[in-house]
């Protein structure tokens, strides 16, 4: 419920809160693949503000096997075990924030984790309810990142 409170997750006509949930980086993978980004836009990552930990959908697990893509099968897909990777979340309000660099360290670390697994540039962040809330990278960014827990 989090996430549909605090991102204000409503349907325009029912009022029903959306289904939202952790990050799906195998079905980010693959909607990159289809569709050929270059660069995304990680938008509501002010939402994510306040939680202790967060999680992130690494891969999934299907009869005792790994996958780290998403299956083509929607049988498969409706009966894997989502493997989960975990980061530290940040408290600290991101919304004024106008540069990557005035981001709390765990926010920078979350955004270039994410990257990292994508291998896809993360160019613009979401830092607020605002049109203008965004922070815009530019071009260029060196994907790698090591977390240390590797």
């Amino acid at each position: 419920m989090h996430f549909s409170q605090v991102g204000a997750e409503y349907g325009t006509t029912t009022g029903r809160p959306r289904r939202c949930g952790w990050l799906d980086i195998p079905q980010m993978k693959y909607s990159a693949l289809i569709n050929g980004f270059t660069s995304i836009n990680l938008t509501k990552i002010d939402v994510l503000t306040g939680i202790p930990e967060l999680k992130l959908g690494k891969s999934y697990k299907y009869k005792g096997e790994t996958l780290s893509s998403m299956p083509a099968s929607l049988e498969v897909l409706s009966n894997v075990e989502v493997q989960y990777e975990t980061l530290p979340g940040w408290t600290e309000d991101i919304s004024t924030c106008k540069t990557f660099d005035e981001l709390p360290e765990n926010c920078q670390r979350y955004i270039l984790r994410v990257q990292e697994l994508l291998g896809i540039p993360i160019r613009w962040i979401g830092v607020g309810p605002n049109r203008n809330d965004v922070i815009d990278r530019g071009e260029g960014w060196d994907l790698s990142f090591t977390s240390g827990n590797e």
